[in-house]
């Protein structure tokens, strides 16, 4: 695989879509939950999300990679499917039971942070310098300053330890994946959005079945949800995700992981009245100058552009 290319303005846009669309979705499986429950609620969206993409792939053909495939990449295919959605959906819908809602903002946040040691050992041009790791480091903080005391707090629960390595392990999982992605060969993105989705149902409906018992019967009111979950935030998110990893690069697209919890306040305060915490400016500020760090360069070189 060649040295990422400097992300284009469209590469921009996306990742704010995705932050935006993925801070939306906690308010949406909230409602979810009223008439599903937890490992059932993550096996219907990735269901419906392989379902959709699987039919569209296929549609426009089935074709996956553009030449025959060596060994490591169908390998990697398969470790890219169980963790890009199977392992943290269910690692998430199980340790959320277990930790304060705050320390699974941070862990989620803890994406970037991952992906930086793993992208400068495996892919190239993603070499790590104190400039990129400095601003990722005060993104992280800003996370933190958002979400505030309870970010570290302790919710009690006797089997808090494992539900902390649980949140922490789906976010080792995201980032994996994202530096994996990048290291295919040329491929059709709605292919392996569809194939990961697809080999990923398998993984979840089996561990929801084991955890939960029998799939259950939700009203109309739930499956629209799990269908606008499906849709949304799991089958066009995931294939965002794809383009941006294989265009720019597993630490551009790592960025969402900062948008997420601004979005997820911002959005309960204007939908569901809650409260703006006092931090959220000087948190959005060191968000802010951490990104600007970070992608000191790529900003650059994107404004540069655009003068030309």
């Amino acid at each position: 695989m060649s040295d990422a290319p400097a992300p284009r303005g469209i590469d921009w846009l996306m990742v704010a879509g995705l932050g935006l669309t993925w801070g939306a979705t906690f308010m949406v499986i909230e409602l979810a939950l009223e008439g599903i429950t937890p490992f059932w609620l993550a096996a219907g969206r990735i269901t419906f999300a392989a379902v959709l993409t699987l039919a569209i792939w296929q549609y426009r053909g089935g074709a996956l990679f553009a030449t025959p495939p060596a060994l490591i990449d169908r390998a990697r295919l398969v470790l890219v499917s169980a963790l890009s959605a199977a392992v943290p959906f269910t690692l998430l819908s199980w340790g959320q039971q277990y930790v304060t809602s705050g320390f699974a903002g941070v862990s989620m946040a803890a994406v970037a942070l991952i992906v930086l040691p793993l992208a400068h050992l495996l892919v190239p041009g993603e070499r790590l310098n104190a400039r990129k790791a400095l601003g990722f480091v005060i993104g992280f903080a800003g996370v933190v300053v958002l979400i505030g005391p309870k970010a570290f707090g302790s919710s009690g629960a006797d089997l808090e330890f494992w539900g902390q390595l649980a949140c922490l392990g789906a976010a080792a999982s995201y980032a994996l994946t994202s530096v994996q992605m990048r290291l295919f060969p040329k491929i059709d993105t709605i292919g392996l959005s569809a194939v990961t989705f697809t080999i990923g149902a398998g993984f979840v409906v089996t561990a929801a079945w084991i955890a939960e018992g029998p799939p259950p019967l939700p009203d109309m009111r739930t499956l629209t949800i799990l269908a606008i979950l499906g849709l949304v935030p799991t089958a066009a998110a995931g294939l965002l995700r794809v383009v941006v990893v294989r265009n720019a690069g597993p630490t551009f697209m790592s960025l969402t992981s900062y948008q997420v919890p601004v979005w997820s306040v911002i959005l309960g305060a204007v939908f569901l009245g809650e409260d703006l915490p006092a931090s959220i400016i000087l948190a959005m500020v060191l968000i802010l100058l951490g990104l600007a760090l970070s992608q000191w360069g790529a900003l650059r070189r994107l404004f540069a552009r655009r003068q030309v």
